[in-house]
């Protein structure tokens, strides 16, 4: 509700500025707060530490969530699949319950973390319904590697 007011307040000092350019940018501002999925905010503060984009391939903690996103979404995978696939890993992250060999064999299982079940499908949700942000070096690794079982 406050950034309703702020952005009413924004709309009202742009309205006495007559340029279009000003009035825009106030309605796309607006139109992102309004947008913007929870999960995304909680992925990057709880998985990014690992699971960050950014990082080069060599000095990875663990892989890019795209990557997760490309071993457990598949063709025909439902929103509902991929969020118990996320909390049945979550609340149990053993070798034999990966998707992801090659990550298991280069950065070791995941450590058990504590979430509760509304932040993980929330996370679940955001990563299934949206683009999620790749290394540039991801794709062409991700190609070399599928079905070698080396991701």
């Amino acid at each position: 509700m406050r950034h309703l007011g702020y952005i009413l307040g924004l709309v009202l000092i742009g309205c006495t500025n007559n340029t279009q350019s000003d009035y825009l940018a106030v309605s796309i501002s607006e139109e992102k707060i309004i947008q913007e999925h929870p999960g995304k905010r909680l992925m990057e503060t709880y998985c990014y530490a690992c699971h960050t984009p950014e990082t080069e391939m060599e000095n990875r903690l663990a892989p890019p969530m795209i990557a997760v996103k490309r071993h457990y979404i598949s063709e025909g995978t439902t929103k509902e699949e991929f969020q118990k696939e996320m909390l049945n890993w979550m609340n149990n992250p053993t070798e034999a319950n990966s998707k992801m060999p090659g990550a298991i064999r280069r950065f070791g299982v995941m450590p058990n973390q504590k979430f509760s079940e509304d932040i993980i499908n929330s996370i679940s949700e955001y990563i299934f319904e949206n683009e999620i942000e790749e290394p540039i070096w991801f794709e062409d690794h991700f190609q070399k590697r599928k079905g070698r079982g080396n991701h």
